[in-house]
């Protein structure tokens, strides 16, 4: 017999990702009594802990009777036990809904209502149908730079924050993404910790792109750091590589990236606040920007790239924080390999000064840890580009590299993809360019980042002369299957690669 608003916790082992979803059979008293149906929110306690949850109604067959179901992300946040009681009841007025609303229909809000909104999802108080809508009320261009500074505010304070003993002085660096193959953190923090500076890198895993820093370092080492293990790292490297999401540092900026990856959206405002709230809680305050300028990148043209640098600077001068933004080429890819496991392999070819590494992705580390290494100096740029030479070259660099893995857990064995197939050239001539989001598109087809080996190595770049049947890029899969998608997809768009008349 259930007692009133009474149910036990039943596990139901679906992985709804981070949205808490409670499911309810058709014939439950309390279901019928309290008149739930499905996609009423719901407000679950178990003992001292308590989550709004979206309730789904099954069958009565598919539940014990008396219990109430939960998904894995609803059943470890509340931290339960099968067959605890649980109580339910209709979720209470989430007030802040009303300063979304407000957002909807284009006004500003203050700080104050911009709080409101980030710690009621930071508390799991929104559907993602309603984080959606905040993002969506955001997008285009519909922050100012006061909600802006107000959002980034609010993200730090949602969560943890680090502070670092030394000089005042901490480093980062940051890409606004875009273009596939860009992986020059790992090099960078190589560079210039060994250099001295104090650089503790936490990345987030990819939004809209197939692989993002933490996605390639987790094929080379353990990323999933806790914030004592983030801490001994840098205590004894002066720098670490970690995946941001363990150590709770902005933590609601993790729920809002898990929508923006489903909309495959990265809006300006968002992107600004997501990235220099992350930057604040990790301590750092010496923020460098990469800003890759293309017409398939991220950022179409330097107009566009001089507004968000625009927004980094305003939102840097109100934090009292050091940032420099830098244009760079994104005209094409960086490096050979796109997808996490590929680009693993082009790090550790520059990290090694192997005689195959690729010289763009070498030589735009070696411009970026310049750039980083003459804002810690004072020196001027060309200062610091030949400092950052000598310490990738004398194999410093590498050697840093290693203390850095060993630190976070040991070096990992590179795996090889089971499935590959060569995706060749029909006619004969000069490459003219690259898609930079259609690339991207298509090592996402091959299962990248979700499978790490998954992905392609490119085997020419943008000017080289092309012959018919000449393999343009090794296209690698996890499954049969997967490899089959993607390569239907470059059939479909072999002007990815556009080759034209040689000269």
């Amino acid at each position: 017999m259930e007692t009133t608003g009474q149910l036990r916790a039943f596990h139901m082992g679906i992985d709804t990702h981070e949205e808490p979803v409670v499911y309810m059979g058709s014939e439950c008293d309390i279901c019928r009594a309290e008149g739930f149906t499905a996609n009423t929110r719901l407000q679950i306690h178990a003992g001292e802990r308590s989550l709004i949850a979206t309730l789904n109604i099954v069958s009565q067959t598919v539940l014990p009777t008396g219990t109430i179901g939960f998904s894995d992300s609803a059943w470890h946040y509340l931290d339960l036990l099968d067959g605890q009681p649980v109580r339910v009841r209709h979720a209470p007025l989430v007030s802040s809904l009303s300063a979304l609303r407000k957002k909807i229909y284009g006004n500003e809000l203050n700080a104050l209502e911009i709080n409101g909104i980030i710690r009621d999802i930071g508390h799991r108080l929104y559907a993602d149908i309603e984080i959606a809508s905040f993002l969506t009320a955001c997008a285009g261009g519909r922050l100012s730079l006061a909600e802006i500074t107000a959002l980034t505010r609010a993200m730090v304070s949602s969560g943890n924050q680090l502070h670092w003993p030394g000089d005042g002085k901490v480093y980062d660096k940051h890409c606004v993404g875009g273009l596939p193959g860009n992986r020059t953190t790992p090099v960078i923090i190589a560079i210039v910790s060994a250099a001295g500076l104090m650089i503790p890198k936490t990345s987030s895993r990819a939004i809209t792109s197939p692989a993002g820093t933490a996605d390639t370092m987790e094929v080379l080492t353990e990323v999933d750091l806790s914030l004592a293990q983030l801490q001994k790292v840098v205590t004894e490297t002066g720098a670490c590589m970690a995946h941001g999401g363990r150590v709770g540092l902005s933590p609601t900026d993790d729920l809002l990236i898990r929508i923006e990856r489903a909309l495959d959206l990265d809006s300006e405002g968002q992107l600004v606040a997501s990235v220099l709230s992350k930057k604040v809680a990790a301590g750092s305050n010496h923020i460098l920007i990469d800003m890759p300028v293309g017409p398939t990148a991220k950022l179409r043209d330097r107009t566009q790239a001089k507004r968000l640098a625009d927004l980094f600077y305003g939102v840097a001068r109100a934090l009292q924080l050091n940032v420099r933004c830098v244009l760079t080429d994104g005209t094409q890819a960086i490096g050979n390999g796109i997808g996490p496991t590929e680009e693993a392999r082009d790090v550790l070819a520059v990290l090694c000064n192997r005689a195959d590494a690729p010289a763009d992705l070498a030589e735009r580390s070696l411009f970026l840890a310049g750039q980083l290494l003459s804002m810690h100096s004072g020196a001027p740029d060309s200062a610091g580009l030949e400092q950052a030479r000598e310490i990738l070259y004398s194999g410093q660099a590498w050697q840093q590299f290693r203390r850095i893995c060993e630190a976070q857990g040991g070096l990992k064995e590179i795996a090889e993809a089971p499935q590959h197939s060569e995706l060749r050239a029909t006619r004969d001539g000069r490459l003219l360019s690259m898609d930079n989001r259609r690339l991207a598109q298509l090592a996402k087809l091959a299962g990248a980042p979700s499978s790490p080996a998954a992905g392609l190595r490119l085997h020419v770049k943008v000017g080289a002369s092309i012959v018919a049947g000449q393999p343009l890029a090794t296209l690698y899969a996890d499954s049969v299957g997967e490899l089959a998608y993607a390569r239907d997809y470059f059939r479909q768009n072999r002007d990815l690669f556009r080759i034209g008349a040689a000269p």
